[in-house]
């Protein structure tokens, strides 16, 4: 190594530093230098994150070699075998193991990695009646955190209102203020905050949601980030789709950010909180309102590395 860099570190100075990795499908870690002297989306870098992908036989489209991607052996305290993945004190991935759909011969489209639950009431702010859309917003952007696309952290409510003051989307007297967001304010956001585009679904009533089971089920296969749902001045999170293609049956996996409880996994899950919904229950009861429109939004993956 020393041979190979002296020439440049004689006439550039380069910041050169140590990262360790443990990408999937590769059994040993892979230790990178990288040069720190310019950011990460500079061109150069991501010329080199390219070459290793190539060289790994790792994909194209996702970031397993950047900064926020390294082992951090900090976490390793007097020999432990703690996680070196990022902590959070929030439930993570709340829908694993949780009872099945109800759908005959439905094929599951779900979430695929990591994001946290964000809900009414955590980090002792008081949003209920209004919050629900940014909590939504909130899991969101950790799943994209969680998965490496950005490092910048979670944004407070009010942070969130400030980035569509910014844009020009809101007067200044909305920082600060309990007022509801939809699903077009929470694209604004994705876009300022990560560079992220969305795909926005209209429909006229709850009740034509079912039709759009094929197109969700496709969004879980190939993006595969969480969807928010807005209708009326209720916003959820959905996590996947059970869908029948033959006889149209459906069920959706709905994470509910109005729950106001202790991060307890079995209150979450016991309480419905995170569960499979269907339009119509077994009682006849809707899930979705017949009455109010609603609007999807569909977080695109970015293609980088």
């Amino acid at each position: 190594m020393q041979n190979f860099m002296l020439p440049s570190l004689l006439v550039q100075h380069p910041q050169l530093r140590p990262y360790h990795f443990s990408p999937p499908g590769i059994l040993h870690p892979i230790t990178v230098f990288y040069e720190l002297s310019f950011g990460e989306t500079e061109m150069k870098q991501v010329e080199f994150r390219k070459s290793l992908h190539f060289k790994l036989g790792l994909p194209y489209d996702r970031p397993l070699l950047r900064i926020a991607n390294a082992l951090d052996f900090s976490k390793l305290k007097n020999g432990g075998s703690a996680s070196l993945q990022k902590g959070s004190a929030l439930l993570r991935d709340v829908h694993i193991g949780i009872p099945s759909s109800g759908v005959t011969g439905g094929t599951l489209s779900l979430v695929q990695g990591s994001y946290e639950y964000h809900h009414y009431l955590q980090d002792g702010f008081n949003d209920s009646g209004w919050g629900c859309a940014y909590r939504s917003l909130q899991t969101i952007i950790s799943w994209f955190r969680l998965q490496n696309y950005s490092s910048i952290e979670v944004p407070s409510h009010r942070e969130i209102q400030q980035s569509l003051v910014e844009i020009g989307d809101k007067d200044p007297s909305f920082i600060g203020s309990r007022e509801w967001i939809g699903a077009i304010e929470l694209s604004f956001v994705l876009d300022k905050l990560l560079g992220v585009t969305c795909k926005v679904i209209n429909v006229r009533s709850g009740a034509e949601l079912p039709e759009k089971c094929r197109e969700l089920a496709l969004h879980f296969e190939t993006q595969s980030t969480p969807i928010m749902i807005g209708g009326g001045v209720l916003a959820y999170t959905l996590l996947g789709v059970d869908y029948n293609d033959a006889s149209g049956d459906c069920a959706f996996l709905i994470l509910d950010p109005h729950y106001t409880g202790t991060d307890d996994l079995k209150k979450v899950v016991n309480g419905g909180w995170c569960g499979w919904k269907k339009a119509v229950d077994n009682k006849g009861k809707n899930f979705f309102l017949h009455d109010k429109f609603y609007n999807l939004l569909l977080p695109q993956r970015p293609n980088m590395v």
